[in-house]
């Protein structure tokens, strides 16, 4: 299985690197995570459709054709982590690739959220970007490890 994390933002704190370097790593070769990182467009005198539209481009353009794509989004489904396993179970049974998205300070624009096939919350609650790509990685994880009957989920 092939998932690709696509996220706007270039430098992220050395700890969040660190953790999400570490779960990448721990992922079998035929579950294979990538992250891609697209640059964020400048803030300082733009419409917000236009920042949205920008960063929106840098996305695509870094979103291997032909995937599934899940935008992450503070209004998407709430899923527990075995609903997460259980689809990722699908996906990859269906041999589909994965794309999550993940946008910048001001979110994803309207166009990418409905192009996704699911929208995707990972918290009631704000979270920076940086410990959202980690708590993303993470149940990417904990997905794997729930399929594979791995002990990590309960240990």
């Amino acid at each position: 299985m092939k998932i690709t994390l696509v996220a706007v933002g270039l430098r992220q704190p050395r700890w969040a690197k660190e953790a999400v370097d570490d779960f990448v790593k721990r992922f079998p070769p035929g579950f294979a995570v990538t992250i891609k990182e697209v640059r964020a467009e400048a803030r300082s005198g733009q419409p917000l459709e236009r920042i949205l539209a920008a960063e929106s481009d840098r996305l695509r353009a870094a979103t291997p054709a032909g995937s599934v794509l899940v935008a992450l989004d503070e209004r998407g489904e709430d899923w527990t982590s075995t609903r997460f396993a259980e689809q990722l179970g699908r996906w990859r049974d269906a041999s589909e690739h994965v794309a999550f998205l993940i946008g910048g300070p001001d979110g994803l624009a309207p166009e990418l959220k409905r192009a996704a096939r699911i929208l995707l919350r990972l918290s009631s609650m704000t979270l920076p970007h940086a410990l959202a790509r980690l708590v993303l990685v993470e149940q990417l994880y904990r997905a794997w490890s729930l399929l594979a009957n791995h002990p990590y989920h309960r240990a």
